[in-house]
């Protein structure tokens, strides 16, 4: 092997390994907010900030990610393979944490003028369900605590859920009702913990923060 082709091999490692130092892992225990915080605690201020923003409790928020991605960072749709070698077209364009797609994300960078969020990025993915439910709320009427009809509407779109597209799909339904189960259980969580998150840092005093 040349020096040449040695130092290009080296050079394309360390970018890999420098990439996949970035990436952020997903918590141990998707199931408990309060253990999720604990191994992010950063996360909490993100979505504190949506909530405040935009209005979504933060257990709907992250009951909603909890659905979408697990909590994985560059997630996408599976590729079905042709003849079981030949990879196809993605189903949809959906990525991240939030599960996007395309379109939505570009109304939403439009909308907010926020045009380097990124779908990849935690506090990005936590505004967008954010915005998109306040979304939801004014066209729609969904009350920002009804986490069940706030998913079908996110699913769905919009006008999708104005058509009642969602009423001959069962499974979504099913999954809608799992959501507003998860939000509940992460919101009973919070109410437990959300005091050592919520004041941590130096500036947050008493009897500003309590």
């Amino acid at each position: 092997m040349s020096r040449v082709n040695t130092a290009e091999t080296l050079l394309f490692l360390l970018l890999t390994v420098g990439l996949a130092g970035c990436a952020t892992k997903p918590p141990d225990n998707v199931d408990n907010l309060c253990a999720v915080f604990t191994e992010h605690p950063s996360w909490y201020d993100h979505a504190k900030r949506s909530e405040e923003r935009w209005g979504t409790p933060i257990a709907i928020q992250m009951a909603f990610i909890h659905q979408e991605s697990s909590f994985r960072q560059t997630v996408r749709p599976p590729r079905e393979r042709f003849l079981g070698v030949i990879p196809l077209p993605r189903k949809s364009s959906a990525f991240g944490y939030s599960q996007a797609q395309n379109p939505a994300w570009q109304d939403y960078m439009d909308d907010t003028g926020r045009r380097g969020a990124r779908r990849s990025s935690i506090r990005d993915a936590l505004d967008f369900i954010g915005w998109y439910n306040d979304v939801s709320h004014r066209r729609l009427s969904i009350p920002k605590t009804d986490a069940q009809r706030l998913y079908l509407a996110y699913h769905e779109g919009h006008g999708g859920y104005s058509r009642g597209t969602w009423r001959n799909k069962p499974a979504l339904q099913n999954v809608a009702q799992r959501v507003s189960r998860q939000a509940h259980t992460y919101a009973d969580q919070l109410q437990a913990c959300e005091s050592q998150f919520r004041c941590r840092h130096f500036w947050q005093v008493w009897p500003f923060c309590s």
